[in-house]
């Protein structure tokens, strides 16, 4: 069963759409009232304790009745002519309807707070005024934020942290600038909102402890977490924790806990987050944190496969859900405490929970949302509720339950719901045999997550998911269902089309998710279309790894797409390729070389070998998928010779390049930076001195060696100066985590995110645009079968329109032969840079002691072959 990664409850973390942790921001910025106003005669609708009682409700998670009570003392403070009480009353009410989902009503309430705060400029104190706009143009800044209005939503936040700063409120300016940091990450502004986040903690260091700084210091790690600084975001928590600490304040201790566990849960630490998880439960004075810590908790046992641990947890959990008061936190409490019941006893546990038990469960988080008139609550418990009656095979209500919570999704915009339920029908209408309905419904799955885009890196932290659990699967099995056919059929010509749209759109989605933002911002143009206009002697492969089949599509010159098949497991497809992936780095495995890789080449390449002969194709482009990124394909053998033999080879890390354009010779020159001596715990590489001096006897180059290639040196050198090649040699790695993909300088690693910010700020349109970005002492990380995700993410980010790079490393004469023969190739003749690559390969490949592919194969070459 897909499941969210991780439980935060609104009490926390509110929802808005798909908004995340600003609005945490948000809530800490709810009002009372106006400061100074005043005094109010105390009647039966005394509209001070409206707005208290109103506060109370929103921080139980009930919102309806919250927003009853704000409306209701805006009508009060309207009719006793206390209009700033009355536009804090409607920014407030305001808040409400958008966690309900009622945007027209939300819309409204804001526009009629501004305007009343418009009118009256001139007429209430200056301070008391500026406080109620500014907490207005947050509330106003979140809704056009749901709403899509992402640039809208940055400036009006802006506004708001210029109020907060007239009005002397330092908290309040934090609380906007951590607010400006989602919007700028949702417009893929990823360097520019951690520099707003970094603003935000440095003013944080100024002031003194305090339960607001504690909780500030909570928002900015939520906010660091979302954007994908792990490391960043465990700091603040730590630092969160600290003042609390030092205030004795138990529960913010217990909330800081609570966010340390979610991190380093994040961060592939099980052990450390169920102890997080255990003393914030133990610390807390909260029993809602005390809840959500031990179904974070239960989730993770559940994960871990700790069946007896998860077993005595689960029925105390069970007697707590079942006694808390109506609120949106009860809702969100039984739906997480069902997805772990339902993973337990599918996994036949002794003693588990009935079904029965846990269908109860999830039917009166659907009553319980309905009474608190929380659409999207019920949106989602309904979908998990069909999500039950699924895994017990009884479609039809299945179908029912999921068509209905997919309609309320629909209704209040949530996307981020919605594309669960599309899915989820899909799968149900597809073992029902509903075939065209299936590729329906999984096609609208998808155009919900392309619309997603941005916001799915930083979707509603109640949704959580793993991307391997809850989105790539959707992307695959509509592939699946796009090519099935009986025996040796084509599929027809439009699913070929979809199916290659579809992969790509999940290698995009792949890349999103490693950078947790939307990440190709540039022009690009499709391959076929370098093909057909610019490379009529290209053919571009489109493999894709189904769990029966190995599927292939082909783009030929001037034709159109074809597509064959192999029956094979994803298992053994996998296997093969680890196995090959670990004879190419061993010396004297020559034989298990050629064994292994001529399996591969029978896969991708042999049903198609007459074809490319009489295509008269030159270079073969590969649009890799999973695994067989983690190889280089010009090592696939057909029984007498490689692939680089008859071919040059090149790589795309989608169906779409960055402006590609032939290599100009007569305006080559080259920054090299590299790194011979040992530093930061990395050996030294012997070669590099003489790999650098081979590059500069054939093409113009300035040179940053060891104590003079620094970051600062690296990231001035390159913005000042056009250098068309950018040459790195220095360790480095790629890693399917965006964290842990870096290259090393003298001073410090760079990681692949800071690389980004002053490689990209060249632009692709400019002139001066990098044409090649080298990476020659880079390896993928062991033991990671998507480490070359990390190459991807680098070739596409860097905003280079060619990478080329190694798979894995030798500190070996043969790496500095190479270098200085694909050069030499480069200034010397005519062709493209994978013909020039595949030239130096081949001078490898003829010599004796360098024939073995460990020695000329690493190097691949990534986006623009021309």
């Amino acid at each position: 069963m897909a499941r969210r990664r991780f439980v935060f409850f609104p009490n926390l973390q509110p929802v808005l759409g798909w908004l995340g942790w600003c609005c945490l921001g948000l809530l800490l910025a709810l009002l009372l009232a106006a400061p100074g106003t005043k005094s109010l005669a105390q009647t039966h609708a005394d509209p001070s304790q409206l707005i208290q009682q109103g506060r109370e409700r929103y921080e139980a998670g009930r919102y309806a009745e919250a927003a009853a009570l704000w409306h209701r003392a805006a009508q009060v403070f309207g009719a006793q002519d206390d209009h700033l009480n009355q536009a804090m009353s409607l920014s407030n009410f305001s808040l409400a309807e958008q966690q309900l989902g009622q945007w027209p009503e939300a819309t409204q309430a804001i526009s009629e707070s501004l305007q009343l705060l418009e009118a009256r400029a001139g007429t209430q104190a200056s301070n008391e005024r500026l406080k109620v706009l500014a907490q207005a143009l947050n509330t106003q800044a979140s809704l056009q934020l749901a709403l899509g209005q992402a640039e809208t939503a940055l400036g009006t936040w802006q506004q708001a942290t210029t109020a907060y700063q007239q009005a002397g409120d330092g908290p309040g300016k934090i609380r906007s600038l951590i607010n400006q940091a989602q919007a700028l990450q949702s417009l893929g502004l990823y360097r520019r909102a951690l520099a707003t986040l970094e603003q935000a903690n440095q003013d944080l260091k100024q002031t003194a402890d305090s339960s607001l700084k504690a909780s500030s210091l909570l928002s900015l790690g939520h906010a660091l977490r979302v954007v994908g600084d792990l490391n960043q975001a465990r700091q603040s928590l730590q630092q969160s924790l600290g003042v609390a600490q030092r205030l004795s304040d138990r529960q913010a201790i217990a909330q800081a806990l609570f966010s340390l566990g979610n991190v380093v849960r994040a961060q592939q630490e099980p052990e450390a987050a169920l102890r997080f998880y255990a003393q914030a439960a133990s610390e807390s004075q909260d029993s809602a944190t005390q809840l959500q810590a031990q179904l974070n908790q239960l989730s993770l046992l559940v994960e871990g496969r700790r069946w007896s641990e998860a077993q005595a947890l689960w029925p105390r959990l069970q007697a707590q859900v079942a006694s808390w008061p109506l609120s949106r936190t009860a809702v969100y409490a039984r739906i997480d405490l069902a997805q772990s019941l339902s993973a337990l006893k599918q996994a036949q546990v002794a003693n588990g929970p009935a079904w029965l038990d846990i269908a109860r469960l999830l039917a009166t988080a659907v009553e319980q949302a309905k009474t608190l008139g929380d659409t999207r609550s019920e949106a989602y418990a309904l979908g998990n509720l069909g999500n039950l009656y699924e895994q017990t095979q009884q479609w039809a209500e299945a179908q029912k339950l999921t068509e209905k919570a997919l309609l309320l999704a629909q209704t209040i915009n949530a996307s981020d719901i919605a594309y669960q339920w599309q899915w989820q029908l899909g799968r149900l209408l597809k073992t029902q045999g509903k075939t065209s309905a299936a590729v329906a419904a999984y096609s609208e799955a998808v155009d919900t997550l392309r619309a997603l885009r941005n916001d799915l890196v930083a979707v509603n932290p109640e949704v959580q998911f793993s991307f391997r659990d809850q989105v790539e699967p959707i992307y695959r099995q509509l592939v699946d269902l796009l090519l099935q056919t009986e025996g040796n059929a084509q599929p027809e010509p439009a699913r070929l089309a979809q199916a290659r749209t579809v992969i790509e759109s999940l290698q995009l989605a792949e890349l999103d998710n490693f950078f947790r933002v939307a990440c190709l911002e540039a022009k690009p143009v499709l391959v076929d279309q370098v093909v057909e206009r610019e490379d009529p002697t290209a053919a571009v492969f489109y493999p894709i790894i189904l769990p029966d089949r190995l599927e292939v599509i082909l783009k030929l010159p001037h034709q159109a797409l074809r597509h064959y098949k192999t029956q094979i497991s994803q298992t053994e497809v996998e296997k093969t390729v680890d196995d090959l992936r670990r004879q190419l780095t061993k010396p004297y495995t020559l034989r298990e070389v050629q064994t292994l890789s001529a399996k591969v080449y029978d896969w991708l390449l042999r049903p198609a070998a007459t074809e490319l002969a009489r295509s008269q194709v030159k270079t073969l482009v590969f649009v890799l998928d999973g695994s067989l990124r983690n190889i280089p394909m010009a090592t696939l053998y057909d029984g007498q010779q490689y692939l680089v033999q008859n071919y040059g080879v090149a790589l795309a890390p989608s169906l779409q390049l960055l402006d590609p354009k032939p290599l100009e010779q007569r305006s080559l020159k080259a920054l090299i930076a590299g790194l011979s001596e040992a530093r930061h715990g990395f050996s030294q590489l012997d070669y590099v001195r003489q790999e650098l001096a081979a590059i500069q006897s054939e093409v113009p180059a300035q040179v940053f060696l060891n104590r003079d290639f620094t970051e600062t040196a690296l990231q001035t050198q390159i913005q000042a100066s056009p250098f068309p090649i950018v040459h790195l040699a220095t360790h480095g790695q790629f890693s399917s985590k965006a964290e842990e993909t870096f290259i090393l300088a003298w001073d410090k690693a760079i990681e692949v995110n800071e690389l980004d910010s002053f490689l990209r700020n060249r632009g692709q349109s400019r002139p001066n645009a990098i044409e090649l970005l080298v990476l020659s002492a880079c390896q993928t990380a062991t033991g990671d079968r998507r480490a070359a995700l990390g190459l991807a993410g680098m070739a596409v980010r860097a905003g280079a329109r060619s990478t080329l790079a190694s798979l894995w490393y030798l500190d070996d004469e043969s790496s500095a032969l190479l270098m200085g023969q694909f050069y030499q190739q480069l200034s010397q003749s005519r062709q493209t840079k994978a013909a020039a690559l595949r030239q130096a390969q081949l001078t490898l490949l003829q010599i004796p002691r360098y024939q073995h592919p460990r020695y000329w194969a690493p190097y691949v070459l990534v986006g623009n072959w021309l």
